[in-house]
């Protein structure tokens, strides 16, 4: 890889990423909030893809929340629509858009991975527990937005591949509510990441994997 889109850089798990690229010799643009990116919104979307410069090896979509502020839902009483139209917003309409836009900066001749930050909740077949409405059913969302795009971005791309990542539980803001969870430090979920990243085939668009680069049933 020589040259990485990512998103979400000034994130507590994009900051570490965009160290762990630079630490690989990848030049990195970011794009966030801080560079007045909203992900929601098609036309600020659009406006701070559109004047890069390409093409990008790699592009990691690592925005996304667990919640837009009351919390993951225990039960259905909690369940309701402004926490479910926020999450989906959010964490799958938000990447689906960056790969809208993104295509154009893509290479046709080689290599290219496109990524987004997914999670194991987010599987339907390994949901044992219930409960997170509306965080799980928005990385299910995710998950098959990018797997449809990855059909269709193999019929121009030969050489790409579209990816889900799981980081596994990651010791940043979003999480420290819940301290029962095993987690890992920012920088160590990053290099498990970019290991992945750069272990993946094209044989493997389309598919959701965990840090560890195994595969995670939808």
């Amino acid at each position: 890889m020589d040259h990485a889109l990512l998103i979400g850089d000034t994130g507590g798990i994009g900051r570490a990423l965009r160290a762990e690229l630079e630490r690989r010799g990848v030049t990195v643009t970011g794009l966030s909030r801080a560079t007045g990116l909203d992900v929601t919104d098609e036309a600020s979307v659009e406006a701070a893809i559109a004047p890069l410069t390409g093409p990008f090896d790699l592009v990691f979509v690592a925005t996304g929340a667990l919640t837009s502020g009351q919390g993951p839902e225990k039960s259905l009483r909690q369940f309701g629509a402004a926490e479910f139209t926020a999450q989906m917003q959010l964490n799958a309409l938000g990447p689906a858009l960056v790969l809208k836009h993104v295509v154009r900066k893509l290479p046709r001749d080689r290599r290219a991975v496109v990524a987004a930050l997914s999670a194991r909740v987010g599987s339907i077949g390994d949901n044992g527990l219930g409960g997170w409405y509306s965080y799980r059913a928005s990385k299910a969302a995710l998950n098959a937005l990018l797997h449809g795009a990855a059909v269709e971005l193999g019929r121009s791309h030969k050489h790409a591949i579209v990816a889900c990542l799981h980081p596994g539980t990651v010791a940043t803001r979003f999480t420290s509510g819940y301290p029962d969870h095993d987690k890992v430090t920012p920088d160590i979920a990053a290099a498990n990441l970019i290991d992945v990243v750069e272990a993946l085939t094209p044989d493997q668009t389309g598919g959701f994997f965990d840090y560890a680069g195994r595969e995670i049933p939808w």
